[in-house]
């Protein structure tokens, strides 16, 4: 060809070429040497295929009127195949990702409260990348990845979040306390029932022995003692009794029994009692 001579052209590693002649598009050129005529045919731009990341941040509104500033990171390349789409149909890329990414943002968050925007994370950017993928796929660009990287919200309100939120756990941890004191309560109730019906049990059988010893004392000291009556037995018997309880009170280091008359004669007294008693009720 007259006027013209063979000239190498370098291409970078995961980069493409785009080749024109007299303005119109010739080939894509892969990565390493290759041979163009010049000056007819020149190398008028490249295409990186790597793997490329734009942080986008968003500010919008949640449905409780909270305003919030949304990090998203959106991760990208160009797809070989489609090289020339990415190189004559977008001008910028990131320009148009981050147009995208803020519609999406904008037309998503609204609809949720700020507990659910936190919660939704991983949705919104599942929505966010099947969006870009078909959109971006006609440009000549896949989506890799796209993240949600953080929901910031002003000072104050991360303030009342977690005055809410302690305020929460301290009811609860309340509520918890206080089943808890119902149960140890109601165990109390049912341990004092019982024990106050085995010693009950333990009276009763304490005083049938008695009753049982007395009998047979009485019958005993009848039949050995010549003239002595069963009324006298009583009175001996009440009389050792009262001295025992003398006894018992005074070698108790710290009393909480306290009894009135202490006299020999509060035996005779407490004996005229009872029988009066009896003899009311008999009557």
């Amino acid at each position: 060809m007259p006027f013209s001579c063979c000239c190498l052209q370098c291409i970078d590693t995961s980069t493409l070429g785009i080749q024109e002649r007299f303005g119109n598009f010739v080939r894509i050129l892969p990565p390493g040497m290759n041979l163009i005529c010049w000056p007819i045919d020149n190398v008028v731009g490249r295409v990186s295929a790597r793997v490329q990341q734009l942080v986008c941040d968003c500010g919008t509104k949640t449905k409780d009127n909270v305003f919030v500033a949304v990090q998203v990171i959106v991760q990208y390349q160009v797809i070989v195949s489609q090289a020339y789409d990415a190189y004559y149909k977008l001008t910028d890329p990131n320009l148009q990702i981050r147009s995208y990414v803020e519609d999406i943002v904008r037309s998503t968050v609204p609809k949720m409260e700020l507990d659910m925007a936190f919660e939704a994370k991983e949705e919104l950017a599942h929505a966010i990348r099947d969006s870009l993928q078909q959109t971006m796929g006609t440009y000549g660009y896949t989506i890799i990845q796209s993240l949600v990287l953080d929901i910031r919200v002003d000072e104050k309100v991360k303030t009342a979040m977690n005055e809410i939120n302690a305020s929460k756990r301290l009811r609860e941890a309340a509520a918890e306390k206080a089943e808890a004191d119902k149960i140890v309560q109601v165990k109390a109730a049912e341990a004092s029932a019982e024990s106050k019906y085995l010693n009950g049990m333990g009276i009763a059988r304490e005083r049938k022995a008695i009753v049982d010893g007395l009998r047979g004392s009485v019958e005993e000291f009848s039949e050995t003692v010549e003239g002595a009556t069963p009324k006298d037995v009583m009175d001996l018997i009440l009389l050792t009794q009262y001295f025992d309880m003398l006894k018992d009170v005074g070698n108790n280091p710290t009393p909480t029994t306290l009894f009135m008359t202490h006299g020999p004669s509060a035996v005779t007294e407490l004996k005229e009692q009872l029988r009066a008693g009896i003899m009311q009720n008999a009557a």
